[in-house]
């Protein structure tokens, strides 16, 4: 179990897609298909969708908020998010499309691309499952 801070409240579990860069959504992500395709970004042509993001945090427009909450009203948003250091654009849309998110973690060897984890942003945890 891994302590951190609650964002936005619920709980999500999935397969862990892990970044050491921060993400734009804003022309960054395609709120269609939840592809990053942003061509500079490490995960680019990877598929957000449906697994818990791990990113240090967002950068960009406050518009990114927004394409987060399209990515929900599409059903190709992530099933959580874990941020290092969350900003409050990326914050700002977890909340506004119920996506569970959570900051700070108290350890992050564990957090490794394709790990299996449920955030519980009610709580402030992560679970290793």
């Amino acid at each position: 179990m891994i302590e951190c801070r609650n964002i936005a409240k619920g709980k999500g579990k999935g397969e862990l897609i892990v970044s050491s860069e921060p993400i734009s959504f804003l022309g960054g992500v395609n709120p269609e298909t939840g592809e990053i395709i942003d061509p500079n970004h490490e995960l680019k042509g990877q598929i957000i969708k449906d697994k818990v993001l791990f990113i240090p945090g967002g950068k960009g427009s406050t518009v990114g908020s927004y394409v987060i909450f399209q990515m929900m009203k599409n059903n190709t948003a992530p099933k959580a998010i874990i941020c290092l250091n969350a900003e409050p654009i990326i914050a700002t849309g977890a909340i506004m499309s119920d996506i569970p998110m959570v900051d700070s973690p108290s350890e992050t060897k564990d957090l490794v691309n394709g790990a299996l984890v449920e955030v519980d942003g009610d709580e402030g945890i992560i679970t290793i499952l």
